[in-house]
């Protein structure tokens, strides 16, 4: 399959489909206040840079990354059309969201996934590249629906 990944404006429709999934899906399996999954007006925030991964006009999925300062940025809105699910996309679209934050020098990526079976195949793809289970970041807070895990991209230290 070929894989095209571009930074997205958020404007078309499959992608805004997509997302729709994304966020119907966390409601699915969490409480409202245990949802951190960002809206399309969320995404497009200056903080952060949005990309979809494209097999002509196949949609194939999507991933961001939020910037919290100039060495931490966070991962969002990872997902898979379902008609795309366990062809590497996710794995492609993490990878190529890794090289774009070592591009801008950022030194640690962190995320905030769900801990229960839903996100099971979420927990082992992130471990597989590296990332470690940490405790809540930026304005995260202990809460039994989420899960944190982090990466250091640079030979710096692990925050503890």
């Amino acid at each position: 399959m070929a894989m095209d990944i571009r930074v997205d404006d958020l404007q078309g429709s499959a992608i805004q489909a997509l997302l729709q999934t994304h966020l119907d899906a966390m409601y699915e399996y969490s409480p409202p206040e245990s949802v951190h999954a960002l809206d399309l007006d969320a995404l497009r925030h200056p903080s952060i840079t949005f990309w979809t991964a494209w097999d002509g006009d196949a949609l194939l999925g999507c991933g961001a990354l939020k910037q919290h300062s100039a060495e931490h940025a966070e991962l969002k809105s990872m997902r898979t059309a379902s008609a795309h699910v366990r062809k590497g996309v996710a794995r492609a679209m993490l990878r190529h969201i890794e090289s774009a934050a070592r591009a801008k020098g950022i030194q640690r990526i962190s995320l905030e996934t769900g801990p229960h079976t839903p996100f099971v195949a979420a927990q082992k793809l992130y471990a597989s590249e590296g990332f470690v289970e940490c405790g809540p970041f930026a304005d995260y807070v202990l809460d039994p629906y989420s899960l944190f895990m982090t990466k250091v991209l640079t030979d710096a230290p692990t925050p503890r």
